[in-house]
């Protein structure tokens, strides 16, 4: 069975980079405290550390 990521956007996008508002909406996040799951691939990562301090992640 392949590891999965559950991601929750914890902090608000209004007023930050477009970059990262870009990145939180690629990964499917739409409102604070929506959870996504997604499969743990370097991509996936990759997005995830460039927003970090916004969203919370949770090996599932």
């Amino acid at each position: 069975m392949s590891k999965k990521l559950e991601i929750t956007l914890k902090r608000s996008v209004i007023g930050r980079a477009e970059v990262q508002k870009q990145t939180v909406q690629a990964l499917g996040l739409k409102k604070i405290h929506q959870s996504v799951v997604r499969e743990d691939t370097p991509s996936v990562r990759g997005m995830v550390n460039r927003v970090s301090h916004l969203v919370a992640v949770k090996e599932v």
